[in-house]
């Protein structure tokens, strides 16, 4: 009886520990319900080219296509593969609306080099969308549809999350719309490779390739960020994934709306990052800090008197514990702006003021004034082939190890002659007669004189490699 009563109470103790750990794990359904609809898979198409097969021994593409077109194949090695045919790329990932008046968010990478991009909802309608702006450099991007009344996201406070909170993400990994994965915050200001201007959110949430570019939420339902990378050696999920702060892309996208492009901060110093070492040697209380390698000529680094050998402490107040924070709060300090910069100098902290100037690789041309232009030159018109062909200059006659030759400047959409620009044509070949091309005259005046229906060899030279390309038909005479 006693056994009995025991066995009972275990069970009993059991189920209630079952039953509060249920009670305990989060329920992502009310959130799914109200978000998910603003959650949208993105689709893209581009002009590509089909890989062809590979030429063995032979690294360099263009030379491998080229032999792919030009090389007679042997009997027994079937069909020679000729020109890659065009054809239509597809590319998958997600996004999300920002606004019910069809702003969406995604990743840059997403859309990168697209021709066209499709965005769908989870009830199937399909809108073509407009883009409206791209940074590389946050891998943030900002599309527009022709459409009102959308359901769109909440964003929440990415500097917030606590490490182990819980974190849910909506995309459509390989290709599976509103798949919904869900995991927790396992560290926060992560810094990548490359990646200097992002602090990411790092997770184990299921990221997989089509998720890029769909919304992180929290719990409340908003979006704390944009999932961007995975780190993995397979390119499939392996329990890490890093997502886009929600404060950062929004701080983007608010740009790319209003200007197209994103203008960022720069100082000009050389840095690296401070090892227990240094910060003994320096006299630091601990290693912190960005320590200056050089400092630019002409900088605003340099005007308020920075030096090599400093260590950058803080900036504008914000502590640099890290030398990879550094780049992340001047990127983000707007250009112009009078900053103050806490530097460790001899064993002493002192401040400096600067003004921030624009890091240039993002600039626009945007001058005032426009310069006067020189006479534009005439236009170079096709030959018979419909390539446009210049003399060889003696520095590239001297480069490309060549007596004599003409350069293609341009292929025409109805050339004749399957040619690239920057190919060198050294000879033409014309019943058994081989002349040496010298002059664009020349050649045009050898073409002048060849029936339409004739079938003339040019030998081709492109990079260190030499073919013999056929031509069968000519344009009529110009």
């Amino acid at each position: 009886m006693k056994t009995a009563r025991a066995v009972a109470a275990l069970w009993l103790a059991a189920f209630c520990l079952a039953a509060q750990a249920q009670r305990e794990l989060p329920d992502f359904t009310r959130l799914v319900e109200e978000q998910g609809n603003a959650v949208v898979n993105i689709s893209t198409t581009q002009a590509a080219r089909r890989t062809a097969p590979q030429i063995p021994g032979i690294e360099d593409e263009e030379i491998q296509e080229f032999f792919r077109r030009f090389i007679p194949r042997q009997p027994g090695q079937g069909p020679a593969p000729g020109p890659a045919p065009r054809s239509e790329s597809r590319s998958l990932g997600s996004g999300f609306i920002i606004s019910p008046d069809g702003y969406v968010l995604t990743n840059s990478h997403v859309v990168e080099a697209a021709d066209e991009i499709t965005v769908k909802f989870t009830d199937k309608r399909e809108f073509k969308a407009k883009l409206i702006g791209a940074d590389r450099r946050t891998d943030i991007a900002v599309l527009k549809i022709d459409a009102t009344g959308l359901p769109s996201v909440r964003f929440g406070d990415a500097s917030k999350l606590k490490v182990g909170e819980w974190v849910v993400a909506i995309g459509s990994p390989f290709g599976f719309e509103n798949t919904v994965t869900a995991g927790i915050v396992s560290a926060k200001g992560r810094s990548l490779p490359q990646e200097n201007f992002v602090p990411f959110i790092q997770t184990d949430v299921a990221i997989n390739p089509g998720n890029s570019g769909g919304p992180l939420f929290n719990m409340r339902g908003e979006v704390v960020g944009i999932n961007s990378q995975i780190y993995s050696r397979t390119g499939s999920f392996m329990g890490i994934s890093f997502a886009i702060p929600a404060d950062v892309a929004l701080d983007v996208q608010k740009q790319l709306k209003e200007k197209g492009r994103v203008a960022r901060g720069r100082i000009g110093v050389v840095i690296q990052e401070v090892t227990r070492d240094l910060a003994t040697s320096f006299g630091l209380d601990r290693a912190r800090g960005a320590l200056v390698n050089s400092v630019e000529k002409g900088s605003p680094a340099e005007k308020a008197g920075l030096e090599t050998s400093d260590i950058i402490l803080a900036f504008d107040g914000k502590a640099v514990e890290s030398s990879s924070d550094l780049p992340r709060i001047v990127g983000s300090t707007r250009p112009g702006t009078n900053s103050t910069v806490e530097v460790w100098r001899k064993g002493a902290t002192r401040k400096l003021t600067l003004t921030v100037g624009e890091l240039q690789e993002d600039r626009l041309a945007s001058a005032t004034t426009e310069k006067p232009r020189p006479p534009k030159p005439a236009e170079a018109q096709p030959n018979r082939l419909g390539i446009v062909l210049a003399e060889l200059t003696a520095e590239q006659k001297k480069e490309k190890q060549v007596a004599n030759g003409l350069v293609v400047t341009e292929v025409r959409p109805d050339a004749r002659a399957d040619v690239r620009k920057g190919d060198v044509l050294l000879t033409l070949v014309h019943k058994g007669q081989q002349t040496e091309l010298k002059s664009v005259d020349q050649f045009n005046k050898l073409l002048a004189g060849l029936d339409k229906s004739a079938v003339i060899t040019l030998q081709v030279k492109r990079g260190e490699t030499t073919a013999f390309v056929t031509i069968s038909g000519l344009t009529d005479k110009g």
